[in-house]
């Protein structure tokens, strides 16, 4: 009994801690999709430092994965009270983000897994998604320049409908402001940069507010941020969502593991004169090239080369460039993979009771594209790996705490992955009391994600290193490997499980 009222004076004192003052919740005009703060108001707290804001979570980064821990919170019940910042230098969060149909796909697309998918439903994002143009594939044809091997992969060998769905970015970003919109969180934009980070700041900031029935918080246990306008603000909790080169992560002094590949990605969208219902990918001897279909006749292009080669693609005109793609799909660097390079699968005739449907599948051409429907934009590829995720006070989720290479469309989905493991270590903390800025609260969501994130990225290196040389005998390997994957129906599930977002590793089941 005591411990029951312990822990209930506990989530009380916790439910109270952290109300803003009613000034700091500005408000905005109706097209507004998240009130941000007017300049006026934070000259005004520039001023007077004792009105200096605190909250319980600030997230530094707001897009996809900054947004989807927000909407997480939002939607949680035990998190859903909490108040938000959102530091993010970009104008766009001030306003909604229009989408007209009649515009052609923007060539950043994130392919979402049915796990992700499920993540998003549950928060009410999804919804917002199907309004917008969108390609669910149930299939995806793998394939060898060689021409020594293929494999299918369908959403029917472990009875799920789709194997992923292809969105634009901005989609996926207007889906979460929206989801944000509808909920009661009490949320803050900054439109400004992170320039400083104190976890401990002094104990001259620290004060009561008088003005409450509750103490607030001793100051000298928050985390103190300075922005590039001159604001300050205190939280519990700063998230690190801010991308591959994160502030957060520099001013809490994480150490990273990584390297750069030497390889560059061009990115665009293309047009057929069908549409394309299936995810296509074909290892060459520079790297990867992915078509992937984003509803209607368009089609999304990654493509993988070394830096020289991408600035030459580049600067190709549209003609030329056309020509050099649908050569990189079809009959270029090599001919079309035969059945199978063992023949009619004999060696593998004593699993043929539980043979795959997609095993029977015979090798298919991709659709040819007609012409370009966007800009070309060249990216460097690299890993890079936070060796910890979580310290007093801080927090990292997607790029700022893993970079992977784009062959298998994995990056987002873990950052995603991220975002609502922590909601979920938020809420347990506050469930029993914990403050939710404690280490060894954070350490639970990083215990979680780390081991998960760091297979991924082995399993993503490995292929991208061993797809990277060509050599006889090496050709002939990865070829067994992909008519067994092909024809060995548990690997074949593993494998496409493990790619749905299942934690499963890809070995026999």
């Amino acid at each position: 009994m005591n411990m029951n009222r312990t822990i209930a004076k506990r989530l009380a004192a916790n439910a109270y801690a952290f109300r803003i003052p009613r000034k700091a919740l500005c408000t905005q005009a109706a097209s507004s999709s998240i009130p941000a703060c007017p300049s006026h108001e934070r000259e005004e707290r520039r001023g007077f430092t004792n009105d200096v804001q605190q909250y319980d979570v600030a997230i530094v980064g707001g897009g996809m994965v900054g947004m989807a821990l927000a909407c997480s919170l939002a939607s949680t019940p035990l998190t859903k009270k909490l108040s938000v910042a959102i530091i993010d230098s970009n104008p766009a969060l001030q306003n909604k983000l229009f989408i007209k149909k009649e515009d052609p796909p923007d060539p950043r697309v994130s392919t979402v897994t049915p796990a992700t998918i499920s993540l998003f439903k549950d928060v009410g994002a999804w919804e917002y998604v199907l309004q917008h143009r969108h390609a669910f594939f149930n299939k995806m044809q793998v394939w060898d320049y060689t021409g020594l091997g293929y494999t299918v992969y369908d959403a029917r060998d472990i009875n799920k409908e789709v194997l992923g769905c292809v969105v634009e970015n901005k989609v996926l970003h207007h889906a979460l402001l929206s989801c944000i919109q509808n909920t009661e969180l009490q949320k803050m934009i900054y439109t400004s940069r992170l320039t400083s980070m104190a976890i401990h700041p002094s104990s001259s900031s620290a004060r009561v507010d008088s003005t409450s029935s509750t103490a607030l918080h001793n100051r000298e246990n928050l985390a103190k941020l300075e922005l590039s306008d001159g604001s300050s603000l205190y939280a519990k909790l700063v998230v690190g969502s801010d991308g591959g080169k994160s502030r957060v992560r520099e001013l809490a002094g994480f150490k990273t593991t990584g390297w750069s590949y030497p390889q560059n990605a061009i990115i665009c969208t293309v047009e057929h004169t069908i549409e394309n219902f299936c995810a296509w990918q074909r290892f060459l001897p520079a790297g990867p090239i992915a078509l992937l279909p984003i509803g209607d006749n368009f089609s999304n292009i990654v493509w993988t080369m070394s830096p020289k080669e991408a600035s030459e693609r580049n600067s190709m005109n549209e003609d030329d460039f056309v020509k050099a793609l649908n050569h990189a799909l079809d009959y270029g660097y090599g001919p079309h993979p035969k059945s199978s390079l063992l023949g009619s699968g004999d060696m593998f005739s004593w699993l043929k009771a539980d043979a795959t449907s997609s095993a029977k599948e015979s090798f298919q051409v991709p659709p040819k594209v007609l012409k370009l429907a966007s800009a070309r934009m060249v990216f460097p590829l690299s890993l890079k790996h936070a060796n910890d995720y979580a310290s007093k006070r801080v927090a990292l989720i997607g790029d700022a705490a893993h970079t992977v290479h784009p062959l298998a469309g994995q990056g987002v989905n873990l950052g995603f992955g991220d975002a609502f493991a922590l909601s979920r270590v938020i809420a347990e903390g506050i469930a029993v009391g914990t403050d939710i800025g404690e280490v060894a609260l954070l350490k639970k969501y990083e215990a979680e994600r780390k081991p998960a994130n760091i297979v991924m990225m082995a399993v993503l290196d490995g292929f991208q290193k061993a797809y990277s040389v060509d050599f006889g005998p090496l050709n002939v390997l990865r070829a067994a490997a992909f008519n067994g994957a092909h024809l060995i129906s548990p690997l074949k599930r593993s494998i496409i499980s493990y790619a749905s977002g299942d934690q499963k590793l890809p070995l026999f089941s």
